[in-house]
């Protein structure tokens, strides 16, 4: 199948923009909980009328300091509640938010300002105030820099106090579907960001979309309120679609600014949301700690055997859904049964105890992740978007989920697969372009089609699968032509690895560098009663490389000899973002890290 449409389930907003909820919800509801708010250590509700409150105030404060309609305004925070209250403040007085990520070095920080001239930046910290200060020199626009440690809303609130609310209601009232909502620039890992111009129509549709569809993700169980913790970053994409779509959708919303499980999981057990949001890697993070678990307590054989049923239980139930088998034998679900309480209950319990729904994208999942999830009862909506989509493009849909799939097109839009095999998309939330660069817009969006630079291929029933990205196809020497995703997934899906980075281009074999997972050694050292080694002398262990092997072996069963990883080293220390080789989403930097360890990819090929 070539293109693949799904039929629109809401018509776009007419009139208005994003901030009109905020000021709706407070008039028609103001005692109703919309957002918690973790102040001292304790979470606390936040109701319709006082967020509406707190929104006109910033709002007047931002106007008395000299924001107009139609400024840009740069945000560089962590995921906190104060950023919500940016962006609809912003939004009110008919602003621009420009998101800039907190760990963004000097010089991104000046491009995204620079290019996006915007007149004033929020920071978080003392940190990111003298980043953006090392470069204010070189910002003639940048007339305004607030800091929110230093209580840039508390000034703000206090200078606005003389502006009449209906000053905020007269340029709310301006702001038009089609005005431009936020400039959100990509990740950059090929060169400089671009900054992608996403309208209020596009975030209405997204989102309104978004919760008409998976109303029972965003709807909640019977007598159940909605919420979710917001843990990804709202300078990206994905972060911000799901903060404009809780508040649109009433589901309780809160922050949370740090991944690290120490911080994360005793917030998800305190919020207990009925849903989440994330990127693969957090679903792996919190399979493998379950798994640490039970081998700590001498339970790893009945934790792999409740993932084999798990994984069973619920290919099953897929079949079902797709009319080609008759779902669980009642074997099968006594089976389940059993591991109810052993295991799928402490899984659950991890996230919370109430999440029943979770939504996945940024990268891909694999397969016998999603069906584990699912088993364990949590279904897990893998995705397909990007910031040029306003987030998900396509997305698995409730009651007919194909693990392994990234899902049918959203209502609304068309999927396209061109010749070549690159995907190709069309709908109301697709971007107007690139700011500032028309040769780049003209290079993606053709006759209101976005050609997304990914690849993949549409099944029977209209479901993508996406396969890879076009400039990351290498290409051996023997011109074999070579996708490195599936394989630098499955390795990676090993408990004792961190990130997986296939190498070949004009080389006469597929290689791949291999960092480790801290906590990952960590748990397997102590299991062995070994002492914890230096990353050095961790990486020429035999026996730690004989598991890498194993891993290795594995992901070349999914390919063909000529595409199959033939060398490997493991590397002493990790990708990341400080050091230039991932980006914000942790997608890898194929350039930057070929180029960091040119020396260990030319040892890979000799002899």
């Amino acid at each position: 199948m070539r293109e693949f449409s799904v039929p629109a389930v809401i018509t776009a907003a007419p009139v208005g923009g994003l901030a009109d909820v905020v000021f709706e919800y407070a008039r028609q509801d103001p005692g109703r909980v919309v957002l918690g708010r973790k102040t001292d250590g304790v979470w606390r509700d936040v109701t319709s009328g006082e967020l509406c409150a707190q929104v006109l105030a910033l709002a007047k404060g931002l106007l008395a300091q000299g924001v107009r309609f139609g400024d840009r305004v740069g945000l560089m925070a962590r995921t906190r509640y104060e950023w919500t209250l940016f962006d609809f403040a912003l939004w009110a007085i008919g602003a621009q938010p420009v998101p800039v990520y907190p760990t963004s070095s000097a010089d991104q920080v000046w491009w995204i300002l620079h290019d996006s001239a915007c007149t004033a930046c929020l920071v978080e910290n003392e940190d990111q105030a003298m980043t953006v200060g090392s470069v204010v020199d070189r910002l003639p626009g940048l007339r305004r820099l607030w800091q929110l440690d230093a209580g840039a809303v508390e000034q703000l609130v206090a200078d606005g106090r003389s502006v009449a609310d209906d000053v905020v209601d007269r340029h709310r009232g301006a702001v038009t579907p089609d005005a431009v909502a936020t400039v959100i620039y990509t990740s950059g890992t090929t060169g400089r960001p671009k900054g992608c111009v996403l309208t209020h129509a596009n975030f209405m549709y997204e989102t309104d979309t978004m919760v008409a569809r998976w109303e029972s993700v965003f709807g909640g169980g019977p007598g159940e309120e909605p919420s979710t913790l917001l843990f990804l970053p709202l300078a990206h994409v994905f972060g911000r679609m799901v903060q404009v779509a809780a508040v649109r959708s009433r589901v309780k919303l809160g922050h949370q600014p740090v991944l690290a499980a120490a911080e994360l999981l005793p917030d998800l057990a305190a919020f207990r949301p009925t849903f989440v949001l994330g990127v693969p890697h957090v679903f792996e993070k919190v399979f493998a700690a379950a798994r640490r678990t039970a081998e700590v307590e001498g339970r790893t054989g009945a934790f792999d055997r409740a993932v084999e049923t798990a994984v069973r239980y619920a290919e099953a139930r897929e079949q079902k859904a797709f009319g080609a088998g008759p779902g669980p034998s009642a074997a099968l679900r006594m089976e389940h049964q059993l591991f109810e309480k052993l295991v799928y209950g402490k899984v659950r319990a991890a996230l919370g105890g109430r999440v029943r729904h979770a939504m996945s994208g940024g990268s891909a999942m694999s397969r016998r992740l999603g069906l584990f999830f699912d088993g364990a009862g949590i279904t897990v909506f893998e995705g397909y978007g990007l910031t040029e989509s306003c987030a998900a493009a396509t997305a698995n849909p409730p009651g007919a989920t194909k693990y392994g799939t990234v899902g049918l097109p959203i209502p609304g839009t068309t999927v396209h697969v061109a010749e070549d095999g690159e995907v190709w998309l069309y709908g109301p939330h697709v971007f107007a372009g690139y700011l500032n660069d028309p040769a780049a817009s003209a290079q993606v969006l053709r006759e209101g089609w976005l050609a997304t630079g990914d690849l993949g291929r549409l099944d029977e029933d209209g479901y993508l699968t996406i396969t890879g990205r076009k400039k990351e196809i290498l290409v051996t020497s023997n011109g074999k032509s070579v996708a490195p995703a599936a394989l630098e997934e499955r390795v990676r899906s090993h408990p004792l690895v961190s990130q997986c980075i296939v190498v070949g281009n004009d080389r006469p074999y597929v290689a791949a560098l291999v960092t480790l997972d801290p906590e990952g050694i960590a748990h397997w050292l102590s299991m062995r009663s070994r002492p914890q080694l230096a990353p050095k002398d961790l990486v020429r262990d035999p026996e730690l490389t004989a598991e890498i092997r194993r891993a290795v072996v594995a992901a070349n069963t999914l390919v063909s000899q000529a595409e199959s990883i033939r060398s490997f080293r493991v590397l002493p220390e990790q990708f990341t973002e400080e050091r230039g080789l991932l980006t914000p989403s942790l997608k890898l930097k194929r350039r930057a890290i070929e180029k960091t360890y040119a020396h260990e990819v030319a040892a890979l090929y000799q002899s």
